[in-house]
């Protein structure tokens, strides 16, 4: 079973840049696709950005522009690199298939962004 552990994460002034890493314990050739998520207390987990095989990527239309999600199947890693952060950015953030497997969701990594 792929295990998924999340790193990066911080503490930021707005505006500010932090890059998130998704490091897999296995393959994840058949992970398809990796996506990031979000979420905040009280709040529903949702969908920040996935990325398939053919590198072809979605993000939501709040962090178009500001995020870009990439891979790197050779150290079964998927990345988050956000710049231009705001406030509503602060989260724990998450990586795991998409739509997204119970079994694979890890401790995911905090993001703060400080007005």
């Amino acid at each position: 079973q792929v295990q998924l552990v999340e790193s990066g994460g911080g503490l930021v002034q707005a505006g500010g840049s932090l890059t998130l890493s998704c490091a897999a314990s296995g393959s994840i050739f058949s992970l398809e696709p990796m996506g990031w998520f979000r979420q905040v207390p009280g709040k529903q987990r949702e969908l920040v950005a996935f990325i398939t095989r053919g590198d072809i990527t979605y993000l939501v239309d709040s962090v178009k522009g500001r995020f870009t999600i990439s891979r790197d199947s050779a150290k079964n890693t998927v990345y988050l690199q956000m710049t231009s952060l705001k406030p509503e950015d602060t989260a724990v953030y998450y990586c795991n298939q998409q739509p997204p497997s119970q079994a694979l969701w890890g401790r995911g990594t905090q993001v703060t962004v400080s007005s």
